[in-house]
C-alpha cells in the first residue's frame, strides 16, 4: 500500500492498514512528516512528488492513495501530471484512489447535488482538482488501471475545528445569506477511503460527506456552542470583502447541498458521525 501525501488522514489510513498487518509506504515532503509516518509503524519516503524521480516508489501493481495536494497557485495540477508520467515510464499501479474535492461542482445555488451534476469549478483551488481528475481519468482509460475518485467535503475532527477563528471573533455571513456547506468527519473519511480501495467499481465517483448539510454560519455557530464560546459576529455578505480572508470569501460564494446516497448504497458505509452534532459531541465532554 502506497499513500502519497501522508498527512493526518494518510497517517490514520496507515495505522488502520498496519493494524491489519499490511505493509504501508507513506510518501511525504518533509523530514517532520516522515518521522510522523514512521511512528505509525510504516515506511516513509521523502520525495517532492512534483519533480523528483519516482522510480524508488516501486509503482507496478501497487494500490495507491493519492492525497497529495496540488500546488497552491495556478489552474492545473503539475504534481498529478508528473505522477502519471512516472506511471508511463516505470509501470502502472493496480488501483488508485484519488482524494479530491466537492469544490469541482462550483456554485450550485443551494441545489441538492449528486455525482451526475456537471462540474463547473470557478475557484483556482477547485480548477486544480478538476484538472487532476481529468488527467487521472484519461490515464485510467489509456492504461487500463483502476481508478476511484472521492470528492471530499470539508473535513473536521476534534483537532480540526476553527476554534482560533471563533476565539478571535472573526465575522461570518448573516445566517439568512449564508451558503450551504457540507462536511465529513475525519474518522468516517478514513473508513470510506478503505471501502473505496477494496470494493468500489473502477471509474466510480463518490461525494464524501455526511449527507446533512447546513449553512456555513450554522457550522461556525454549532462549533462555538459546543466549545462554550461566543458565537461569531454576523455581517451582510455585501460587507464580507475586506472583513474575511480571500480564501474564506471564496467559500462564502459557493452554495450546494451534497447527496451521499451513492456512497451509502454502493459501498455499504455506515457513518460513525452522520451529522455535525454527533461529530462534535466527543470533542467537548464536560
Amino acid at each position: 500500500m502506497i499513500i502519497l501525501g501522508c498527512g493526518s488522514i494518510g497517517q490514520a489510513l496507515a495505522r488502520r492498514y498496519r493494524q491489519r498487518g499490511e505493509t504501508v509506504l507513506g510518501v511525504v515532503r518533509s523530514a517532520e512528516r516522515a518521522a510522523e509516518v514512521k511512528a505509525t509503524g510504516s515506511r516513509a519516503l521523502q520525495l517532492d512528488l512534483s519533480r523528483d524521480d519516482l522510480a524508488p516508489l516501486g509503482l507496478v501493481g501497487q494500490s495507491i492513495f493519492h492525497l497529495a495536494p496540488p500546488p497552491s497557485e495556478g489552474d492545473d495540477d503539475p504534481l498529478t501530471a508528473h505522477l502519471i508520467s512516472a506511471f508511463e515510464r516505470h509501470g502502472h499501479p493496480r488501483r488508485l484512489v484519488y482524494i479530491g474535492t466537492t469544490g469541482v461542482y462550483g456554485d450550485c445555488g443551494g441545489a441538492w447535488v449528486n455525482e451526475d451534476w456537471p462540474p463547473q469549478p470557478t475557484a483556482s483551488r477547485s480548477l486544480r482538482r478538476w484538472d487532476a481528475e481529468q488527467r487521472l481519468r484519461h490515464w485510467s482509460r489509456d492504461s487500463g488501471a483502476e481508478l476511484v475518485i472521492l470528492r471530499v467535503a470539508g473535513i473536521y475532527a476534534c483537532d480540526r475545528l476553527p476554534l482560533a477563528r471563533i476565539r478571535s471573533a472573526q465575522p461570518v455571513v448573516k445566517v439568512d445569506e449564508a451558503p450551504w456547506s457540507n462536511r465529513i468527519h475525519a474518522e468516517d473519511l478514513v473508513e470510506i477511503c478503505i471501502a473505496a480501495m477494496e470494493r468500489a467499481p473502477t471509474g466510480a465517483v463518490y461525494n464524501v460527506c455526511d449527507g446533512h448539510p447546513s449553512s456555513m454560519t450554522d457550522y461556525f455557530c454549532q462549533v462555538a456552542d459546543a466549545a462554550g464560546l461566543p458565537r461569531p459576529p454576523q455581517i451582510p455578505l455585501a460587507e464580507a470583502d475586506g472583513q474575511v480572508s480571500a480564501g474564506m470569501l471564496s467559500y462564502f460564494k459557493e452554495s450546494r447541498r451534497l447527496s451521499n446516497q451513492r456512497l451509502l448504497d454502493e459501498l455499504k458505509i455506515s457513518l460513525r458521525y452522520p451529522d455535525l452534532a454527533q461529530g462534535l459531541a466527543p470533542c467537548f465532554k464536560r
